[in-house]
């Protein structure tokens, strides 16, 4: 597959980086050369120098032979150009990055599409949505449902008080049969578990659970489940202002941000928040504003580590739940292993919405995510595809990927060894990065 990238911001380059481990042919292209000059020389991918708004320039970079544009370029209207012009030279699919809210509604999309924009992505919304998800589901790390949630994947971090601790992953799959460890991240490093391996204290374990099923992971894992109701945000970004219009009505929302400019303009786009002229990180604002009262600290800051410490500090004021935006994908491990609860990081949903472009799926019913170092997605089976020609134990998949439940005909199953997956069946999986291409050709 043919991809370009058009931007070398942040985005971008953390796109073109987890793309080249997929074995494709990436092409990044930016105006400042000097962006491109490390990732040029690390990476196997082509970098091309030249704007993305000039018809000559895409028509050198290959534009027209794009099976997927995406744009990235700092502003929206410059990323809404650039795929029409991409479109208009043939790519096959093309992928906005927007920053207005308004373009997302479902009555604009045609507009788009006649715009030449298949796809808009929008970081920022899809940072509130995964803080809802936290909110709601107080006990997890991770929350992903798959078709229509006939599958749900939750990853949770288990302390000592867990029953299956020092279990070995085939003593707990004769005790639990209904639910499948797909992934363990252990500090650095998620590893696809294999029956011998051990569960430790600290270990995220991500299991695969049936809807009716999921609830009795609470328990077992040693977790409470509470309700949220009073939540204090550290920051007036622009996800602050979408989680503020998406849960206002579900959650009392308090938003301290330093600025008190920015504080009068959260005031009209916040109507269902209460906005306070403070700064966060200090201790004694914490403290008139009642932090020990609330039920969740968000900090959504520009700093990933302030961010984490800030959380760390609600928690000392003993606030339950806590979210940190963490942009800096080098300190996701290392948060991850601190008592702060879910990590939200843009590049990774925004990833994760565009590797199931990638899949050519149905974004409908299909979805994929990504993981600092792992993937999850779901695929339909083809007829004739190698993993319908015999139970799964003997299909000798490799190690860097697990069958982690399929859906068939609406239903969603667990997968044991003796399941013969058919086609048209969804199936979900589970790899370590880099693995995608394998999953693909097992499954077309």
């Amino acid at each position: 597959m043919k991809i370009l990238i058009a931007g070398a911001g942040e985005v971008g380059t953390h796109l073109a980086k987890l793309l080249t481990q997929e074995e494709m042919d990436i092409t990044l292209m930016d105006e400042d050369p000097a962006k491109l000059d490390s990732i040029g020389a690390n990476y196997n991918l082509m970098t091309w120098v030249g704007s993305a708004l000039s018809f000559q320039t895409m028509k050198e970079a290959g534009a027209g032979r794009a099976d997927l544009f995406i744009s990235v370029l700092p502003t929206e209207t410059d990323n809404v150009v650039a795929c029409q012009i991409a479109t208009e030279l043939g790519a096959r699919k093309t992928v906005a990055r927007i920053d207005n809210y308004e373009f997302m509604a479902p009555g604009n999309r045609e507009f788009f599409h006649r715009l030449g924009v298949k796809s808009l992505i929008y970081p920022e919304y899809l940072a509130a949505q995964e803080i809802v998800t936290a909110l709601e589901r107080t006990w997890v790390r991770h929350w992903f449902e798959i078709h229509d949630g006939q599958i749900i994947l939750v990853g949770v971090k288990l302390r000592d008080n867990a029953r299956m601790i020092g279990m070995q992953l085939k003593e707990f799959a004769m005790s639990q049969r209904n639910f499948h460890v797909s992934a363990i991240k252990r500090r650095h490093e998620t590893i696809i578990p294999r029956g011998d391996d051990r569960i430790l204290t600290g270990d995220i374990l991500y299991f695969t659970a049936t809807r009716e099923h999921v609830d009795e992971l609470i328990e077992l894992c040693g977790k409470r489940s509470y309700t949220i109701r009073n939540v204090m945000v550290m920051g007036g970004s622009r996800i602050a202002i979408r989680l503020a219009n998406l849960a206002g009505d579900r959650f009392r929302i308090k938003i301290i941000e330093s600025n008190r400019n920015r504080c009068e303009q959260l005031a009209e786009l916040c109507p269902k928040a209460r906005i306070i002229h403070g700064d966060a990180r200090d201790i004694e604002t914490l403290r008139d504003e009642d932090i020990g009262d609330m039920d969740a600290f968000i900090a959504l800051s520009d700093s990933s580590e302030t961010n984490i410490l800030s959380c760390l500090t609600a928690k000392e004021f003993g606030v339950s739940k806590t979210v940190a935006e963490v942009e800096n994908i080098q300190f996701i491990a290392e948060a991850e292993n601190l008592n702060i609860g879910t990590i939200v990081n843009k590049k990774l949903l925004s990833s994760s919405a565009i590797f199931q472009m990638l899949l050519d799926a149905d974004s409908s019913t299909s979805k994929c995510l990504a993981l600092t170092d792992a993937e999850v997605a779901e695929i339909e089976v083809k007829p004739g595809s190698k993993v319908t020609r015999g139970p799964v134990k003997d299909l000798k998949l490799s190690r860097d990927m697990t069958i982690a439940g399929l859906i068939r005909n609406g239903e969603g199953r667990l997968v044991t060894g003796n399941t013969v997956i058919e086609a048209g069946d969804h199936v979900v999986v589970f790899c370590l990065t880099g693995a995608i291409n394998k999953v693909e050709r097992l499954f077309g």
